[in-house]
């Protein structure tokens, strides 16, 4: 693993030469005059005075080699369609939406809101505002009408482009009567609204606000629209995250900067190359389906493709059917899904034919061994898990094939990707830490092209969260929990506030979930910290059997909690058994696949769980509340 050293040390110790380097990559429509600037720490400007476009980078530039290949793939086992789009009809889509959206009054540097499911016009509405120049900010659909109207209010469109609906396990999720009311709650409301009917559910339309995005799009086809050059520094998307405060915080990406540093990951990361098939399966509505579905794959060259559906849906194998019949080289998914898929039958994971799959890469939470372990034997093939943040943009610690091919270890997101210094802090001394000491991730600015460049209005807050916690140092924190083995393999160990206190002894919720998922019968868990009068915090588990019969009586689940204790009390000591295990059939998560915590820990403690709008099933909860009786 020396080769992955030396790159990554000459990325940090010699940053102009090699970003130089791999600014090659792109298309500059004017040469930057300065690689980086960072005279106002913790401020990076990357490739200063450089010209370009993402949307150029990823439809318009490969027109001459790739105008007839695939370059998105739409299948939606929602609706039962899929669509194939080449280069030039997805640059004539783009174009078009690009003509709609110029016609609406949108131009460079104005907002849009984009509020939409895994469809092919959402694609093309991102690529379109990136045309223009114009910023677009996707919010998740399905969010809550005040949420929505937080992140309206925050962006204040120019233009929201909509739908009247989606569609999740087959259920109509209604999107415009949820849009209709953030827009009377929000004081900055658009002036003009395109909705696409997807003939999904009843959709009511404001006269002189509300506009057809079919009859939009027929009026503009064959539209060229020219491109947008933008300044490399320029912002290209905001994409909200959850912040402490009642206000969500707007992640700020520039242009050159992502760029150059999606378009090096492909190789370096996901060993790919152009004409490749890649297969993203998260949602637009987060960082890795901004970076990963669409910018990444197709600056990259690649055929990527937008699923609009569950892993389980019409069965366990859909996924293994998509790469078998599309040659997929690169799958890119979520611990979550596998967990799902480990509670299939184990039969339909060998039903296709993978040979065209080179990695499995997994991403979004940690990745517990027993999880890897499992999917990697079912699948024969290498499970690369990687680590990263809705403001990081692209991977801070993964594998890097495309570097050097180095042994994987289960639970390990392997190493720092080149371009983060990333460090092992203590929080009460802000020290660099050793190898086996826990201590907090951080990263020593400047933080690398295609990392967060501020939040959105707010250089403030931007500074304040994340570069003033480290004792000491202007460090930025991931406010996670890492640590170093001695052969330089990081591990993750959970959220800063995920540590639980027991009678004085700290314990990280993930090292004992990992030891509960170490037990044959379970497929997940979840494990926080409540409060108790005696001991200040006391940790429960929450766990999903792979065989519910297992603890279907109360006297075998007693006999299976028994049995797991045993393995955490074995694995970790005596301090770190929880008080209870309890059994449930599915647990709280949002749509991205995240457990929610500090609802479960809420609901323990007899608290209101408060905002619950990202919450994929809501019953989940309710299974948590019945458990503790």
């Amino acid at each position: 693993m020396e080769k992955t050293r030396n790159f990554h040390r000459r990325s940090i110790e010699d940053r102009d030469a090699f970003w130089r380097a791999e600014a090659e990559r792109v298309h500059w429509e004017t040469p930057f005059s300065q690689v980086l600037d960072f005279s106002r720490p913790p401020f990076a400007r990357w490739f200063v005075g450089g010209q370009t476009n993402l949307c150029y980078n990823a439809v318009d530039r490969w027109l001459p080699q790739q105008a007839d290949q695939p370059a998105l793939i739409w299948v939606s086992t929602e609706v039962d369609r899929e669509i194939t789009y080449t280069r030039r009809q997805l640059y004539d889509e783009v174009n078009a939406v690009a003509a709609m959206l110029r016609e609406q009054g949108v131009g460079h540097g104005d907002r849009v809101l984009i509020y939409m499911p895994m469809v092919p016009e959402a694609v093309f509405t991102m690529l379109a505002c990136a045309r223009l120049g114009a910023v677009h900010s996707v919010v998740f659909g399905g969010f809550a009408s005040v949420n929505l109207a937080q992140r309206i209010d925050d962006a204040t469109p120019k233009v929201i482009v909509s739908t009247e609906a989606g569609s999740r396990a087959g259920k109509v999720v209604p999107y415009k009567p949820l849009l209709d009311k953030a827009l009377t709650l929000c004081a900055h409301p658009p002036g003009s609204v395109i909705v696409l009917d997807r003939g999904l559910a009843p959709c009511e339309r404001q006269a002189g606000r509300d506009l057809d995005y079919a009859q939009l799009r027929q009026r503009h086809d064959g539209a060229r629209v020219p491109v947008q050059w933008l300044e490399s520094t320029e912002p290209s998307y905001i994409l909200y995250t959850s912040g402490t405060t009642g206000k969500p915080k707007g992640v700020q990406r520039d242009v050159g900067g992502y760029a150059v540093a999606l378009a090096s990951s492909m190789e370096y990361l996901f060993d790919g190359k152009p004409g490749d098939t890649y297969f993203c399966t998260s949602d637009i509505g987060w960082v890795v389906g901004h970076s990963y579905i669409v910018y990444g794959p197709l600056i990259g060259g690649q055929t990527t493709i937008l699923y609009e559906g569950t892993p389980v849906r019409p069965d366990g194998a859909i996924l293994w059917k998509l790469v078998e019949r599309f040659g997929v080289n690169t799958l890119f998914s979520a611990p979550t899904a596998v967990r799902v898929l480990k509670r299939q039958a184990p039969e339909l994971l060998s039903r296709h034919d993978l040979s065209s799959l080179r990695a499995v890469y997994l991403a979004g939470e940690p990745l517990d061994e027993p999880t890897a372990q499992w999917i990697s034997q079912a699948l024969g093939k290498p499970i690369i898990d990687n680590y990263w943040q809705t403001e990081s943009g692209w991977p801070i610690l993964s594998a890097q094939p495309g570097v050097e091919r180095v042994p994987t270890r289960f639970g390990s997101p392997s190493f720092p990707v080149y371009g983060f210094d990333a460090r092992i802090v203590s929080e009460q001394t802000g020290e660099d830490l050793g190898p086996r000491e826990k201590g907090v991730v951080a990263i020593a600015p400047p933080l690398p092209p295609g990392a967060m460049s501020t939040i959105w209005g707010d250089d403030e807050r931007f500074v304040q969260t994340y570069f003033t916690s480290i004792p000491g140092r202007q460090l930025y924190s991931t406010f996670d929990w890492g640590q170093v083995d001695e052969d330089g393999y990081w591990f993750i160990l959970g959220r800063t506030d995920d540590v639980i206190n027991v009678a004085g002894h700290r314990l990280g919720t993930r090292e004992i979930e990992e030891s509960i998922n170490s037990h044959a019968g379970i497929a997940e868990c979840a494990v926080v910290g409540v409060a108790d009068a005696l001991k200040g915090q006391v940790a429960m588990a929450f766990a999903v059997l792979k065989n519910s019969a297992l603890a279907d009586q109360p006297e075998s689940a007693r006999t299976l909690e028994g049995d797991i204790m045993r393995v955490v009390e074995e694995q970790l000591g005596a301090v770190a058994r929880p008080a209870r295990i309890r059994f449930v059939s599915t647990l709280p998560k949002t749509r991205s696949g995240k457990v929610l915590r500090r609802a479960i820990v809420a609901v323990c403690e007899g608290r209101d769980p408060g905002d619950l709008t990202t919450i994929e099933d809501p019953t989940s909860l309710e299974q948590i509340k019945e458990s503790l009786q």
